[in-house]
């Protein structure tokens, strides 16, 4: 319900749901059927490359991962057993702009799309994922960012979003400037912590909502 009312409030506008790999197979073939012509794509309904290829098999809405390829080693089953359509890329945790693009030109050959995930970069990290994204050919997908939802930057002018996009900078570097005073006070602020920060701890921030909250098996449904 929550989706459709999304499609009805902003219509065009491409929507994505994303379980993070905690439905069991045959809840997210019900999703699926249910959402079927409303979903851009559907990022990890379920757990692993078994369970998304069992998926895939089942419905025509486009399944898209970070979890079940992470590394060019995982590439081959997933893309034998079509089981994802979009895969999206990091590009921390896939080795740096340069492996980005041979992930893309691997997804490129084999006809898989190509996005990229986003998980509370500041903007050193922004402009770096700009601009890799801004060399991919057929970025036929608009890349994730958390960055509207940071307050606090560790450069000397926040990229600023306009209509969903950003300008790739033309100055030296990627293209932004270090502010020295504001990366130390977060430093500090890093070593001070007693934990509460830097550990995270999803089952506590759920506890702050619902008190009685414990993290459930996966599959939860």
């Amino acid at each position: 319900a929550a989706i459709r009312a999304l499609a009805e409030a902003f219509p065009g506008s491409p929507l994505r749901l994303d379980p993070n790999g905690a439905w069991s197979v045959p809840t997210s073939l019900y999703v699926a059927e249910q959402l079927k012509g409303v979903l851009e794509y559907l990022e990890d309904p379920t757990s692993g490359t078994d369970g998304m290829a069992a998926v895939a098999a089942g419905t025509d809405v486009p399944l898209a991962t970070n979890m079940c390829v992470t590394t060019l080693a995982e590439v081959p089953e997933a893309f034998a057993r079509d089981a994802v359509r979009i895969v999206l890329s990091d590009h921390h945790y896939w080795g740096g702009l340069h492996r980005t693009r041979e992930l893309a030109g691997i997804c490129r050959t084999f006809g898989v799309g190509l996005s990229m995930h986003s998980n509370t970069h500041l903007g050193i990290s922004l402009a770096a994922m700009t601009h890799v994204a801004a060399t991919v050919p057929d970025l036929a997908y608009a890349c994730d960012s958390h960055y509207p939802w940071q307050t606090e930057d560790v450069i000397t002018e926040r990229r600023t979003f306009t209509g969903g996009r950003l300008t790739v900078s033309d100055a030296p570097g990627l293209g932004v400037d270090l502010d020295r005073d504001r990366l130390a006070a977060l430093h500090r602020r890093w070593l001070e912590d007693d934990g509460t920060h830097r550990e995270r701890d999803d089952a506590a921030a759920m506890r702050v909502a619902d008190p009685d909250w414990t993290t459930p098996a996966v599959p939860r449904w």
